[in-house]
């Protein structure tokens, strides 16, 4: 029986990603209705009221950016090339303190934009004045994990005041925007939230049925810091309170003893590796390889503009895999295939959305990557060409939650320039507001 669905993607080169499967169809088609994946082959009897024809394209699972801070857009370039202590205390932080609402709004709409635009139709994002970012994710139909970033350095009254608000977040949001909106807790990382305050969040975190994006061990400062505190570093000072498990996104994870990996990997702590962010900021390289040779399970994130100028996932899977070649020396670490698999499956399994992938049931976040370009020509393997080849602007069409974001390079879901002026003249505002 012929029955109409929402929408057809027809003629692409479809990279299914599924674990364990086929994993390219050279030239299929994927059946979309009410959001979800309804079919996945090389013909269908379905007809459909929007039909995409994806020829000369690769059809592929929509990038999961795991860690990031959108609304840091209105940071691009504003402070580079500095040591972390001078570029935090001297530029970042006097700004952040200047930050309104309607900044936080307009840098997460410019970010969107960007990741809709790039490839991304997922991120975790971790800031200040969520209810802003969670406004703009909810306008520009992307999907998100938000979670309001606490910091409360060991101060009783301010913990009390950081939790609510994490909280108020958390019951606000969970579920919303259709249900592209997971929220989820944000203590910023344990050298600035206490053992105790760590173990409240986590214990709420529980409590509520959501998950935990924290920062770990980013620096070797942070690692020096925790050992004369609590005579360990961060890893096992939150073992030891049961804050790990597969709830938990870990954020950098750079600097790590082979006993550090052995935990993360047995308690299924995500990792969320951010190469050039880390790379920018000198602050180490993190040993993916082992992580992933430990069973753990690891994704990619961007982090912000500030520490890394833009939010091309394309541009971060190239890094990261090139990084760990030239890290370990041997050429053969982080294969292509693998690192495609940590910006898609790992990252949707860290969330805990049931995207990353091409097959039914699946959410219908899908990507159409252009090869009809010089750079993807000759094309002898997808995997290879969209690691190596390819960056963010060879993203032609966007589709989240089985609605077109963006069609042959053109943006349906907002006003482009209106976004990019709206953001550029809130960028000078608030530069003048701290330079007064």
């Amino acid at each position: 029986m012929i029955t109409m669905a929402d929408m057809i993607i027809k003629n692409g080169h479809i990279l299914t990603m599924e674990p364990g499967k086929e994993h390219e169809l050279r030239k299929g088609v994927v059946v979309i209705d009410d959001g979800i994946i309804t079919e996945v082959g090389e013909k269908t009897q379905e007809t459909a009221d929007i039909v995409v024809d994806a020829q000369g394209g690769i059809v592929m699972p929509g990038l999961v950016n795991t860690h990031t801070h959108a609304a840091m857009t209105l940071f691009r370039g504003y402070a580079d090339d500095l040591p972390l202590s001078q570029w935090l205390q001297q530029h970042i932080w006097p700004a952040e303190a200047k930050l309104t609402d309607n900044d936080i709004y307009k840098g997460t709409l410019l970010a969107c934009l960007e990741m809709i635009k790039s490839g991304t139709t997922c991120f975790n994002d971790m800031y200040f004045h969520m209810d802003e970012t969670a406004k703009a994710v909810e306008q520009a139909g992307i999907r998100a994990a938000l979670s309001y970033g606490m910091i409360e350095l060991g101060n009783k009254d301010k913990a009390d005041a950081e939790l609510k608000e994490g909280s108020r977040f958390v019951q606000k949001w969970q579920g919303k925007a259709d249900g592209r909106i997971t929220a989820m807790y944000g203590p910023h990382a344990p050298n600035t939230c206490s053992r105790e305050f760590l173990q409240r969040v986590k214990d709420k975190a529980r409590e509520d049925g959501v998950k935990v994006h924290i920062h770990v061990l980013e620096t070797e400062a942070e690692l020096k810091e925790m050992k004369e505190k609590y005579g360990m570093c961060s890893i096992h000072m939150l073992n030891n309170i049961g804050f790990f498990d597969s709830d938990v996104v870990a954020a950098h994870c750079v600097w790590l003893s082979d006993g550090d990996i052995k935990i993360l990997a047995e308690k299924g702590v995500n990792i969320s590796h951010n190469p050039v962010s880390n790379m920018k900021l000198a602050s180490g390289i993190a040993p993916v390889t082992k992580l992933l040779q430990s069973g753990a399970n690891v994704c990619l994130g961007t982090d912000g503009c500030a520490s890394n100028n833009n939010l091309d996932m394309f541009e971060e899977m190239k890094i990261a895999a090139l990084l760990q070649k030239v890290s370990t020396m041997d050429p053969t670490a982080l294969p292509a295939k693998e690192v495609l698999k940590m910006a898609t499956v790992n990252g949707a399994k860290a969330l805990g959305i049931n995207a990353g992938m091409i097959r039914k049931g699946a959410l219908a976040d899908i990507i159409i990557v252009d090869r009809n370009k010089a750079h993807m020509r000759p094309f002898y393997d997808a995997a290879s060409h969209l690691i190596y080849s390819a960056n963010g602007q060879d993203v032609m069409t966007s589709i989240v939650n089985g609605k077109l974001l963006m069609q042959d390079y053109e943006v349906l879901c907002m006003d482009e320039m209106k976004i990019i002026e709206q953001a550029s003249v809130a960028a000078e505002d608030l530069i003048q507001r701290v330079n007064e």
